[in-house]
């Protein structure tokens, strides 16, 4: 039983345990039942003051009254021991390594070692009981919750005794959605929104048994739908996306309680939570806790959790806790006696410290504190605390626990829980099935929520349809109204094999489609929400719509335009047969997607199925001709029965008249049939000149009864497909539970032998941490650190911003994600940037490191009182909240990567490098600098991953400050603390550091200076300084009613006063803007800004967007992407695999190729199926282009590491070298098996051309990737073009045959057409004709005469190229179509040898254009970032004229000697920027002592003038009156010193704004300079560089000399103005000379307008 806290600890006092009350089944018995006026007032629960308890009380009396059990369960577990497989780190075997036989032979012997994850842990949780699980990473808290969740899969051995109530672990798998695990990882469709999302998790948990007081299952889902929103606050979420890291939807907070909430719609029994409150801000990660408590008392079930950073107010809301370190439980009791345990041993713990981060540290000597007396006694490792722990009173008392599943109550408990489950359960559902719902519930709620995924991602589905519509009609048009002769036989054919092909291609995107919804789909197996035959047929129903609007738009075009039979049963048997085709071939891919484990593996197998199905469809080789080896691919075929079936359905009953070619003799004087006779047509009697339909399909092997048998065929296999799918599906587990470890590249591996062997021996060890600093040191160790601290790179700039203002359009109109938000970073200061979840911390983050693409930003954004330069971007360090990494790169490539293209270009390589050795030491990855980065769970911890982030920032040498989101998210107390002493650390040198941080303790927000605290909307509610101990911020909120206690977190307290229950109803956006702190922040930010303007820039802009120049970025980008292929042996062996499968399997069903016409024939359809080798291998790479483009986009090119030009050659040539191999490949597996000439000349000559082939279809699937959003969306795209271009390579319809539209341009645009015709050319040109016996025209000849002599003319003519081979003959002459394969190739088009060298020429022509199209296609993708749009002006007369001063000032001393300029000009006296007026909707005033730099609805940062109002300490002009015009031609001195201020126009196009700019200054501005006090404000216009918008500069002596040079150039050009910063002292003569040059196309600009 907990004892209750005693009320004066410090840290525990906060929560109300009076009352002692154990949570367990022998207490349930005191909750009173429904009509008991004592209810709601004799349960007391620790979360009583939760919002919605009494909501949940109504809900538990509803269900004892309405159900006759309940169904508390409990868990208890003993001895427990869990291994896994694998040594701290495993090899990562490289493209040449893993041939290296003798090696893994070696490696092979020796047996993984299993290595301890967790042992002998014990414990037990009853019904009502909240456990908390502590540790650190890595310490087995996530395997200790897969155990208790029963989860046991990928655990090489897992003994001891787990209990569910009284039922074993075995038995308790039928119960598997009572006993549920939310995970770490948050597995949503990203694409649903958040309403969809909980909607379909309620609905398939509604119970069979409805409450009294509900009517319908909609009722009950919809009331429970809205209680689970409720309870996490994310109601206003309901039509907002999901999203991912990618797609852009809900915050990170926000989709952790979308996660939250649908593990608690299972209504489980026992819940397992593991680092729930991940990304979570204190209040919610509370609020949560609350929920949990709350639920977890009044439905009595079983709660085990586990948390980092875990601050007192979530801590003391437990029972019980259980500290784990390394696998070893140090602790497990009631969560009162923990804390004196572990000081009982002599461990210090502050009053201020977090009691759950105090018990994880104390085997970590750098984080532990001992109480004095104890250095000598207290116990040092994890197993000296557990000997301690194991011989005290606690853990007898917890044995006695241990016995729980064998007594009375625990058995009555699981009876009950049987029966309650039982009652739920719907009727028709086995008695062992885990499910809840009826299947047909199921099946509709799958169904539904596939069509909501599929609308949510509607490009894919409109390209899909479009894709078709426009594939139907260019294949359409290809065969146009093809004849009933023998000509259009073969078009016909053709055209209706191409209707079969499309839907074999582009049913390949479900493969890809497969493996996006695998984990979703794992996951809710997991929770038992659906049966996967349920989420299968869903998909078949939501198909069947799709499918019939698909091929029906398909058939009514491709059908009636090609000219097929024109019958209602020739066209529906067409059409029936073709949505058969489409719905087996999707089941086909589905099924090749469920039974494969990895993708590369899926898109390998289902790139060469599409090629076996092609070639043994019966178009390319007819059954008659196929090699017994590969015939039964034909009998297993879904397509070859569909082909069977419309080409008997198109020619049964029809005669074919032989005409052209097909005629011997034909033309002029050969019209008697009685003497011509039908050759190249199959089924054709000698002699005669026609063909029936029937006679075609039998020398096909066809009939036309056997069209409804292979209908039925089409269906059956269907079914067998779909049955596959199912099997495979209900099989799919989760991501196999494996020891983390690390992976090391074989290339490093002498460099990691500290983690290849096996450590099972060794003794334990203290440990040590990173970064700790609380750990004496020794002198030299200090001075070493001090060293280190020297080379960090300081930082002298102030970066503010002010009335930041971001806004987003949506369907329901603008939404305004941050509001007027203003702040400031100095060097040295670590600012805090906090506020709930969604109130737009990282979006404010994103907005201020430049890093949005997309939306509206208004207001200002300065370095040192200027707008950011173009270069900002790479100056400045941006960790993000998700750790975006190349996980084929080690550590320390990852680093030097992003120095030496980071870091300014005059530093030498040298010191690039000696700069990543310190980083390395500062952030001590010494130990794992030559590991891959990988993925969590074989990879980088967590942990070390958020380092490496931290550190690929710190080695670029940020110049101006460094931004991190949540840093500490997902890292344990201890790791947080040193991630933000690291920081403090960094501030400490000089950076300016700003941080968005979740859940902070005392400890952690002492850390910091300032605190800008967001509420919902972007509203900043508190800007400043937080004082010690977060003093100054009590005192803010203390004074306006909400103090905060003295032994609350403060950050915990203001996010609760903010956005929680202590909000009190206050607007305390309202209370902060109303505030004198506000004023007062105001007044301090124009200061700071008006100082840095008045002051040198601290950092030096080199006017360079990129740091490195482009080569030196394509050299580095090449050679990452070089390596990361190199060692990504799936990849590369899928490639290898598909082209060598694809070459084997054509050269074996082509074997050795004949001389007959037939063999003609077969010679350019095995040349025409190398074509497909595509499909596969794009289907392949695409995903992986995919992966590298979104790392790119998502951090490298924000953070402007080097440009996407370079990042598109790195992964083109980093392909070339296995394209190269693989063409290799292909060749010699195929050329030979063919048949092919093995002349050098003519062999080398098809290498070429195939090698050239390989880039063209590479450079194809790029460009798509490229542009396209996702890898679904590019697997729908490829069909379209790969079957386009496959249409008019002149196969499928010859040259002479296409249609003139378009023959004369796509033929001769298409690259297939040139590949095939060079390739025909070299292989077929001097080829030798032997026709067959039956491939002969055989006829008689008029009057006796030779067959010389009557086929003289048809020789001469239309038939030179036919073969006679009896001439003296005077009956049956046999005639052969062609003589040579050079006559053949002239019917394609192909008259001359040497046109193949011409093609073969055209070929690589085409591969260079295929790759530009990557660099096209990926231009048109990158966004530039948006910027703040300062509105400053309206180009008006009003606004512009009135350019007065503020605050005269005095010349500043120079002894330079002006001399006269070559021409007068305006006088340009002294004058300093002031700051701008911070009222925004101040009207311009025509008065000469107001300023113009603030105009309606905007304020303009940077200003040169400003009203009075924001520079309380200038004072206003003596003279109201005002002045005098200056004649600027009466006066020729110059200034010696000049500086611009840049002012944004809100206009669009830049030239235009341009233009208009010139015009209003030189007209209107220009004539109305005014002078002040002798100080003038001179406009000139500009456009800033690197900007998308125009602007107008105005020429002003700032106060003390100055350093920044403006230069304008090309002024008479309409506008078209260069501005740069010169930032140096100048010569007089060089000011002179350039003002002079300004002034003179000023003029210039005058008399042109």
């Amino acid at each position: 039983m907990a004892d209750p806290a005693p009320a004066g600890r410090p840290g525990e006092g906060d929560v109300n345990v009076e009352l002692d009350i154990e949570h367990s089944p022998a207490s349930s018995q005191s909750l009173p039942t429904e009509g008991s006026s004592e209810y709601d007032k004799s349960f007391f629960s620790k979360a009583d003051d939760w919002k919605l308890m009494p909501e949940t009380k109504a809900m538990q009396r509803g269900d004892e009254l309405d159900q006759p059990k309940n169904k508390k369960l409990g868990v208890t577990w003993n001895n427990l021991n869990v291994k896994g497989v694998g040594a701290g780190a495993a090899l990562n075997e490289n493209v040449l390594s893993q041939f290296n036989i003798p090696q893994l032979v070696k490696d092979g012997r020796h047996k993984a070692p299993l290595r301890t994850i967790l042992k002998d842990s014990h414990g037990c949780v009853k019904p009502g009981e909240m456990l908390l699980v502590l540790g650190r990473p890595g310490a087995g808290c996530t395997t200790l919750l897969k155990m208790l969740s029963n989860r046991r899969l990928g655990y090489a051995e897992v003994t001891g005794e787990i209990s569910f109530g009284s039922m074993k672990s075995k038995e308790a798998e039928q119960y598997r959605g009572q006993i549920a695990m939310n995970t770490e990882e948050e597995l949503f469709f990203p694409t649903l929104t958040v309403g969809h999302t909980i909607d379909f998790a309620t609905r398939v948990k509604v119970p069979f048994h409805l409450p009294s007081n509900t009517k319908t299952a909609v009722d009950y889902q919809q009331m429970y739908r809205n209680y689970l929103l409720e309870s996490m606050s994310i109601k206003h979420t309901e039509g907002s996306k999901v999203g991912n890291e990618f797609i852009r939807g809900v915050s990170g907070g926000e989709r952790k309680r979308v996660s939250i909430i649908e593990t608690m719609a299972t209504r489980g029994s026992v819940f397992c939570w593991d680092n729930s409150t991940r990304g979570l801000d204190a209040n919610t990660a509370l609020q949560y806790t609350k929920a949990i408590r709350a639920m977890t008392d009044v439905f009595g079930l079983s709660s085990i959790v586990t948390l980092y950073q875990a601050g007192n107010g979530i801590y003391n809301l437990f029972d019980k806790v259980l500290v784990l370190d390394e696998g070893q439980q140090i602790y497990y009791g009631p969560l009162v006696e923990a804390r004196p345990f572990m000081e009982g041993l002599g461990f210090l713990c502050d009053d201020s410290a977090n009691t759950a981060d105090f018990l994880t540290g104390v085997s970590v000597p750098t984080e532990r504190k001992i109480r004095d007396g104890y250095d000598d006694k207290f116990p040092r490792t994890a197993t000296a605390i557990r000997e301690e722990y194991d011989k005290g009173q606690t853990r007898m008392i917890m044995t006695k626990e241990y016995e729980y599943p064998k007594s009375l109550e625990a058995q009555m408990n699981t009876d009950e829980f049987k029966a309650a489950i039982g009652w739920d359960k719907h009727r028709t559902l086995p008695k062992r099935s885990p499910l809840t719902t009826g299947f047909g519930t199921q099946v509709v709620a799958c169904t539904k929520r596939q069509y909501q995924i599929i609308l949510g991602d509607e490009s894919t589905f409109i390209i899909k349809q479009a894709a078709t519509l426009v594939q139907a009609l260019v294949v359409g048009s290809l065969f146009y109204k093809a004849s009933d002769d023998s000509q259009g036989v073969f078009f016909k054919s053709g055209a209706l094999f191409y209707a079969l092909l499309y839907q074999a291609l582009i049913a390949m995107s479900e493969v890809t489609d497969s493996f996006a919804g695998r984990p979703v789909l794992a996951k809710h197996k997991s929770f038992a929400m659906y049966h996967p035959a349920a989420f299968c047929i869903a998909q078949i129903i939501t198909d069947i719509p799709i499918i019939l609007v698909q091929v029906t738009q398909f058939s009514l075009v491709l059908y009636f335009l090609v000219g097929l039979t024109t019958t209602a049963k020739a066209f529906f048997t067409f059409w029936v047969v073709i949505v058969s085709i489409s719905m087996c071939m999707t089941a086909v891919n589905r099924a090749i997607g469920a039974a494969t484990s990895t993708f590369d593996a899926a898109s390998k197998i289902s790139g060469f199925l599409v090629a076996a199905v092609i070639i043994y469809i019966g178009y390319f080789i007819p059954k008659t001709q196929m090699h017994p080896w590969f015939v039964w691919i034909y009998w297993i075929n879904p397509l070859s029965y569909g082909f069977q079936a419309i080409l008997a359905n198109e020619f049964h009953g029809k005669t074919i008249e032989c005409v052209n070619q097909n005629l011997i003799p034909n033309g002029q004087g050969y019209t008697d049939s009685a003497f011509q006779s039908c050759a190249g047509v199959r089924g054709a009697v000698q002699g005669a000149t026609f063909v029936t339909g029937d006679q075609y399909l039998e020398s096909l092997s066809y009939s036309a009864s056997n069209v409804w048998r292979n209908f039925g065929i089409i269906w059956a296999l269907w079914v067998f497909f779909v049955c596959v799918t199912i099997v495979f599906t209900s099989n799919w587990k989760p991501a196999a539970a494996k020891a983390g470890y690390l992976l090391v590249p074989r290339e490093n591996a002498k460099r990691n032998q500290h983690f290849l062997r096996n450590d099972a021996e060794s003794q334990p060890e203290e440990k040590t941490e990173w970064l700790a600093t609380e750990a004496p040191v020794s002198k030299e160790t200090a001075t070493e650190q001090d060293a280190i601290g020297d080379q960090l790179i300081r930082n002298t700039s102030v970066f503010t911003w002010r009335n930041l203002t971001y806004t987003v359009k949506t369907p329901s109109g603008d939404k305004v994600l941050l509001d007027n938000v203003q702040g400031w970073v100095r060097p040295g200061m670590l600012g805090a940037l906090m506020g709930s979840s969604g109130a737009g911390k990282t979006t404010l983050m994103d907005v201020l490191a430049q890093r949005k693409t997309a939306g509206k930003i208004t207001g200002s954004i300065l370095v040192d009182g200027r707008p950011v330069s173009v270069s900002f971007q790479r100056s400045a360090g941006y960790c993000e909240q998700l750790d975006i990494h190349e996980p084929f790169a080690t550590v320390r490539e990852a680093l030097e990567f992003s120095a030496l293209l980071r870091q300014p270009r005059n530093i030498a390589r040298k010191e690039k490098l000696k700069y990543v050795d310190t980083i390395i030491d500062l952030l001590e990855m010494q130990d794992i600098e030559h590991t891959l980065i990988g993925k969590p769970g074989a990879g980088l911890s967590v942990e070390q991953m958020k380092r490496l982030t931290i550190g690929v920032e710190l080695v670029s040498k940020p110049g101006i400050l460094i931004f991190l989101d949540e840093p500490t998210s997902g890292l344990d107390g201890q790791a947080a603390f040193n991630t933000l002493r690291f920081l403090k650390k960094l501030a400490g040198v000089g950076q300016a550091v700003l941080v968005t941080i979740h859940q902070p303790s005392a400890s952690l927000f002492e850390q910091f200076d300032t605190l800008l605290l967001l509420a919902g909307g972007g509203k900043t509610v508190y800007f400043g300084d937080i004082g010690y101990k977060g003093q100054t911020v009590k005192d803010y909120f203390g004074r306006y009613g909400a103090p905060c206690p003295s032994d609350s977190n403060p950050a915990e307290h203001m996010i609760d006063v903010v956005s929680g229950s202590l909000s009190q109803g206050k607007d305390w956006n309202k209370v902060w803007v109303n505030s004198p702190e506000h004023d007062n922040i105001t007044k301090e930010l124009d200061q700071i800004i008006e100082e840095a303007a008045a002051k040198p820039p601290g950092t030096k802009d080199d006017g360079h967007e990129f740091a490195m120049p482009l080569w030196d970025q394509t050299k580095l980008v090449t050679q990452r992407m070089n390596v990361s292929l190199y060692r990504n042996t799936d990849y590369v062996n899928n490639k290898f695999a598909l082209h060598i499968g694809s070459a084997l399997f054509n050269g074996f069903s082509f074997w050795m190729i004949g001389n007959t016409v037939a063999d003609l024939q077969l010679r350019l359809f095995t040349i025409f199926n190398f074509i497909f080798v595509a499909p596969g291998v794009i289907a392949q790479l695409q995903p992986l282009f995919i992966d590298r483009r979104d790392i790119y986009e998502a951090r490298e090119k924000k953070s402007k590491m080097y440009s996407w030009k370079a990042f598109v050659t790195g992964l083109i040539v980093s392909e070339i070298p296995y394209l190269c191999i693989c063409a290799v490949f292909y060749f010699v597996c195929w050329y030979y098996t063919v048949g092919f000439p093995s002349i050098s000349s003519k062999a080398g000559a098809t290498f070429f051309v195939m090698l050239f082939y390989e880039f063209i279809y590479t450079g194809i699937g790029q460009f798509v990737a490229a542009y396209a959003p996702n890898a679904v969306f590019a697997a729908l795209v490829n069909p379209v073009i790969i079957a386009v271009l496959v249409s008019f390579c002149g196969v499928l319809v010859p040259y002479q045959a296409i249609q003139e539209f378009w023959r004369y341009w796509i033929y001769y645009l298409d690259p297939f057409n040139y590949l095939i015709s060079s390739i025909l050319t070299f292989t077929v040109f001097d080829a030798e004709v032997n026709c067959a016996s039956q491939e002969f025209a055989v006829f008689d000849t008029p009057n006796g005469q030779t067959c010389q002599d009557y086929l003289a003319d048809y020789l001469a003519g239309f038939g030179n190229g036919a073969n006679l081979v009896n001439p003296t003959a005077t009956e049956g002459c046999r005639v052969c179509q062609y003589g040579k394969g050079s006559d053949y190739l002239s019917t394609l088009n192909l008259k001359n040898y040497y046109d193949g060298w011409r093609d073969a020429a055209v070929v690589v022509i085409f591969a260079i254009s295929s790759y530009a199209m990557v660099y096209l296609f990926m231009k048109l993708r990158t966004k530039a970032s948006k910027k703040a749009e300062i509105k400053g002006f309206a180009l008006t007369k009003r606004s512009l004229s009135p350019f007065l001063i503020s605050q005269p000032r005095p010349y500043p001393p120079t002894t330079h000697t002006h001399h006269p300029p070559k021409r007068p000009h305006p006088p340009l006296l002294q004058k300093s920027p002031s700051p701008p007026s911070t009222a925004p909707k101040a009207p311009p005033s025509t008065n000469p002592s107001s300023s113009p730099s603030t105009t309606s609805g905007s304020s303009t940062p940077s200003t040169p003038t400003s009203s009075s109002s924001s520079a309380p300490t200038s004072p206003k002009p003596t003279s109201t009156s005002p002045p005098p015009q200056t004649n600027y031609l009466a006066n020729s001195s110059l200034p010696t010193y000049v500086s611009v201020t840049f002012f944004d126009l809100d206009q669009n196009p830049p030239l235009d704004v341009a233009k208009s700019a010139v015009l209003v200054v030189v007209v209107v501005v220009w004539p109305l300079a005014r002078s002040v006090n002798n100080d003038v404000f001179l406009p000139c216009p500009s456009i800033r560089p690197g900007g998308g918008y125009g602007s107008i500069g105005l020429f002003c002596l700032p106060g003390p000399p100055a350093r920044e040079m403006a230069l304008f150039e090309n002024l008479r050009g309409g506008g078209n103005v260069k501005g740069f910063s010169d930032h140096r002292e100048d010569s007089e003569g060089e000011l002179r000379g350039r003002l002079e040059g300004c002034y003179e196309r000023v003029v210039g600009a005058i008399v042109h307008v």
